[in-house]
């Protein structure tokens, strides 16, 4: 096998990565692991992102900013529910911002859900990702590129 110069498709790349939003808040990064590896081409990350990325090199380093747009959309202000409070445990602690995970009864999916708001009627669930609506500046930069397996190209993502 020989290694692959530069990011495209089906090659594994792992990265250093930083997170900030317009504030200049850092909300991710690889600080506290060996860098992020993923399958390039595969929507393992934002499509917007992995397209900067392509064409980069071992070593090299970029700034990118995604717009909303081409992040997590703008909030739906009708992606929220209200479930009734006995439809969770009663030993089930609930408190704001806390990430739960439904299923969608008509399609049996998996669903991401934020407490926006606990009422005596019930728990008001937002739907939208919670980085809808910001703009997200990436710093990456790359740390290795490599051929996929086999088994990561049937699988659709690096191992």
């Amino acid at each position: 096998m020989t290694t692959p110069q530069k990011v495209a498709d089906d090659v594994v790349v792992t990265l250093d990565y930083e997170l900030r939003l317009d504030s200049g808040e850092i909300i991710d990064s690889s600080v506290d692991v060996e860098g992020l590896s993923y399958l390039h081409g595969h929507g393992e990350i934002l499509p917007a992102l992995e397209e900067a990325l392509t064409g980069m090199e071992v070593g090299e380093e970029k700034g990118v900013t995604l717009t909303p747009e081409q992040g997590y959309g703008q909030p739906d202000p009708e992606a929220r529910v209200v479930i009734p409070a006995a439809s969770f445990p009663p030993d089930m602690p609930l408190d704001l911002g806390m990430e739960l995970t439904l299923e969608d009864q008509m399609t049996g999916q998996l669903v991401q859900a934020y407490v926006t708001e606990i009422r005596a009627d019930g728990v008001v669930l937002d739907l939208n990702h919670p980085l809808a609506g910001e703009n997200l500046h990436f710093y990456v930069k790359i740390l290795g590129l490599r051929e996929a397996t086999a088994e990561e190209l049937a699988h659709g993502h690096a191992h």
